[in-house]
């Protein structure tokens, strides 16, 4: 049987899924509707249910049997949904997609590199932050959707690139590894906060009103004063935070102004839009193209058939 990921247009779903996330809408007729993204291990979909808002009875997490045919809309798969129906099932690990690498692997990798800083406060400050929320860190998606949306995707996301900094930083010896090492470690650090769970997240009130890179500069600025950090150190990481998206425009407080903050945004906006682009092309049929991701221009992408 295929799953949600591989079902290509026409086919039809005909199986047990789980609702990842359920939204209240009212239609141009005044009539209620939900818009729920129903979820296995191989992907996503999203699906109207007209005349209802009983979001008691759809809710995330719900595990339930789900049956219609994969349509196109405006360039992306949604399902035209038939028949729905809630099962007493509570078990979501069989549901949700999670980071290609064990829990445990990406942990001692990650620890590893923290290790590896030289700068002696530094390396105390990261240390204390990832031990501090250590489970969440490691379970904790990166996003609601688009990239590294899946369970322990924050911590792979920051291990894959961390494997790109100490390579640039071998490459180019005028940045100062142990910043760079810091800077990646951090600078999603208070998705934690921003999003509400590691499997069905949602963006908290804080995410929402306040935002995790805000929220970070925060928990360095609480942190750094507990174990007399020194301020520079502080300024510079919380800089790196503040940059990390590059541009105003994308979300960030101030553009990089140092060269680690400068590598910081550029990996970390590769790995987001590999990320993307992998999970678009993982069940296209070489010579096709993916569906459009709004996140990536509204494009679609082609897979070779070389």
């Amino acid at each position: 049987m295929k799953g949600i990921g591989q079902l290509a247009i026409g086919e039809m779903l005909d199986q047990r899924v789980m609702i990842k996330q359920a939204l209240k809408g009212i239609a141009a007729n005044g009539k209620p509707y939900l818009t729920l993204i129903l979820a296995d291990k191989t992907g996503e979909i999203e699906t109207k249910m007209w005349d209802t808002s009983d979001l008691e009875k759809y809710a995330p997490k719900f595990i339930v049997h789900a049956a219609g045919e994969v349509m196109d809309y405006r360039g992306r798969t949604q399902l035209k949904l038939k028949q729905i129906t809630v099962l007493d099932e509570t078990n979501v690990e069989d549901y949700i997609q999670s980071a290609p690498l064990p829990r445990e692997q990406i942990e001692t990798e990650v620890l590893g590199f923290i290790e590896s800083i030289q700068h002696a406060e530094m390396k105390k400050l990261v240390k204390h932050l990832v031990i501090k929320d250590f489970d969440a860190y490691f379970t904790h998606p990166a996003a609601v959707k688009n990239h590294h949306a899946f369970y322990s995707g924050l911590s792979y996301h920051v291990l894959s690139m961390l494997k790109l900094a100490d390579q640039i930083a071998r490459l180019y010896p005028t940045l100062n590894r142990d910043l760079l090492i810091a800077g990646v470690v951090l600078h999603d650090y208070a998705k934690i906060k921003e999003l509400s769970d590691p499997v069905t997240p949602e963006y908290t009130l804080p995410g929402k009103l306040v935002g995790h890179i805000s929220l970070m500069v925060a928990e360095l600025e609480k942190v750094g004063a507990e174990l007399q950090i020194d301020a520079e150190v502080l300024t510079v990481l919380q800089h790196l935070v503040l940059s990390h998206h590059g541009r105003p425009e994308w979300g960030s407080a101030v553009a990089p102004q140092m060269r680690e903050a400068e590598v910081l945004f550029l990996i970390d906006n590769l790995d987001a839009r590999m990320t993307m682009m992998d999970r678009l092309l993982e069940y296209v049929e070489p010579g096709q193209f993916s569906e459009r991701s709004f996140a990536l221009d509204n494009r679609s992408f082609y897979r070779p058939k070389l």
